[in-house]
């Protein structure tokens, strides 16, 4: 088993205030379609989420943005498909507590889930398809291997996306200024790849999990993206063979809902083994597309998160809300 990897930096998303068209009452306003607007949403959703407990209102956002409140809430639900108010309402400890509870009713993960790795898994409105590398690739650490990567602003933070021939293989969310640390994490997690920067060749992916929203999702739509239009997203995930089973049954969790790793680790039929599912979903290298985000603690506290405890929040905030809104 491969040990938990160390916690890293909180993720944090790029302050309002560092933008250079924020806070200043002569700048022009932010078009709601710009690309520019994710890094403002995003900051924003980065302070509702760390200041839970005494959330911000819209005036209060509006004003770090640099935009009238209006023009902002139009924007932020433009780029994340909710209201602040609405997100805000979903940050707390208590609607994770709440999705325990509802998950304990509603038997979340059985003992008879379907592992095959052939079968996709739905989220919201992606479908995702897991590809395990071969026992060489795995040994090798991926040697022979080819893989492009790229950095991408998106409402919920800033991204690294990574691919080979056979699909994704590293989403992780970067910090603004903190590219060279990502980078070393995806050189980590693929030693023995060649890598090359190459942003246009993941652009198509970034944008069909986190482009603008459409009729309620992320969703950029775009037909070559691994959207709804274009088929599955397919994963290159390179683990042990008990990580990659477990990371199959993250997939599993439905999107705006959380499970323990007590519950993971029944579902795979290892229900002693909750400590070794918790080294495995910390080793998860494909984040918020394996949701990882969505196995908590059986106290409703957020943490253990490989990119932080606030973008853990923010994450299981927006799907919450964005479910809850579409019902």
């Amino acid at each position: 088993m491969i040990d938990r990897p160390q916690p890293v930096s909180r993720s944090r998303m790029i302050p309002a205030a560092d933008l250079p068209f924020a806070g200043s009452p002569l700048a022009a306003p932010v078009p709601e379609d710009d690309p520019a607007a994710d890094r403002l949403v995003a900051a924003a959703i980065e302070r509702l989420a760390r200041d839970w407990q005494a959330p911000p209102d819209l005036d209060a956002l509006a004003a770090e943005a640099g935009m009238s409140p209006g023009h902002f809430q139009r924007v932020f639900k433009r780029r994340a498909g909710i209201s602040p108010k609405r997100f805000a309402q979903f940050v707390t400890l208590g609607h994770a507590r709440r999705l325990l509870r509802e998950g304990a009713a509603g038997g979340l993960l059985g003992a008879s889930l379907d592992l095959g790795l052939s079968g996709p898994s739905r989220l919201h409105d992606l479908f995702v398809v897991a590809e395990a590398a071969t026992p060489g690739e795995y040994k090798a650490g991926g040697a022979g291997v080819a893989i492009r990567y790229g950095f991408h602003d998106g409402p919920l933070g800033r991204v690294l996306l990574a691919a080979t021939g056979r699909g994704l293989c590293f989403l992780g969310f970067v910090p603004e200024g903190e590219e060279a640390r990502g980078l070393a994490e995806l050189r980590q997690d693929w030693p023995g790849a060649s890598l090359t920067e190459d942003p246009a060749a993941t652009a198509p992916a970034a944008a069909a999990i986190f482009g603008p929203v459409h009729d309620g999702g992320l969703d950029g739509g775009r037909p070559d993206g691994g959207g709804r239009a274009g088929g599955p997203l397919t994963l290159h995930l390179r683990g042990t063979n008990f990580q990659i089973k477990v990371w199959q049954a993250l997939l599993e969790i439905p999107f705006g809902r959380v499970a323990t790793y007590a519950d993971v680790a029944r579902s795979i039929g290892h229900p002693t083994s909750a400590r070794a599912v918790g080294n495995a979903v910390g080793a998860n290298r494909v984040s918020f597309l394996i949701p990882c985000h969505r196995v908590i603690r059986g106290t409703g506290v957020l943490d253990n998160y490989r990119w932080g405890p606030v973008t853990k929040r923010a994450l299981l905030a927006w799907e919450g809300a964005t479910t809850a809104t579409g019902r």
